[in-house]
């Protein structure tokens, strides 16, 4: 059961970052279907390169992605019946998971969900401007959680914390 688990973690999530990356890629290339002013070409790449860092490098491969490999692992080593059918939420820190860090991840859904409002009122070229630093630190992720998952796998000095309470009867890894 709990490599099932595993699995199912790992797939959920890639398949929510996959989508998103799929479908923001289309919103962002359809940017291109007008012309675009040279400050247009400036400030798409200048959001590009601050997504890659600030939700890529900074978001996803120092947080995120470390702590979401470490879980995949723990699900496979302690699994239930709950983690196995949520998974990629338990994954991902949504439940079974510290205090604070838990608070801080819906925190975070609920900031994601109100920016994704806001961007789509915008007019094309700029949310596909937007969304494609967004594919950006999103593929970046991706990438990432593939590196740290095997790392988690392979790797017996893999030390990054599932963050799991303490008071929990399950070992922590």
């Amino acid at each position: 059961m709990g490599t099932i688990s595993a699995a199912w973690g790992m797939l959920g999530i890639c398949l929510i970052l996959g989508s998103a990356i799929y479908r923001l890629s289309l919103v962002g290339l359809d940017a291109f279907s007008q012309p675009l002013s040279w400050y247009h070409w400036i400030i798409a790449l200048v959001w590009i390169a601050f997504m890659a860092f600030s939700e890529g490098y900074r978001g996803f491969q120092k947080g995120f992605s470390p702590r979401v490999a470490a879980r995949i692992a723990y699900l496979k080593d302690n699994p239930t019946f709950l983690r196995l059918i949520f998974a990629p939420l338990f994954c991902m820190g949504y439940f079974h998971i510290e205090r604070k860090r838990q608070i801080i991840t819906f925190i975070i859904t609920i900031a994601i969900i109100g920016l994704v409002q806001i961007v789509h009122l915008l007019e094309q070229p700029w949310r596909g401007i937007v969304d494609l630093g967004v594919v950006t630190g999103l593929a970046w992720g991706l990438i990432s959680l593939f590196g740290f998952t095997a790392q988690a796998f392979l790797d017996d000095s893999f030390s990054h914390s599932p963050q799991v309470p303490l008071q929990s009867s399950d070992s922590n890894r």
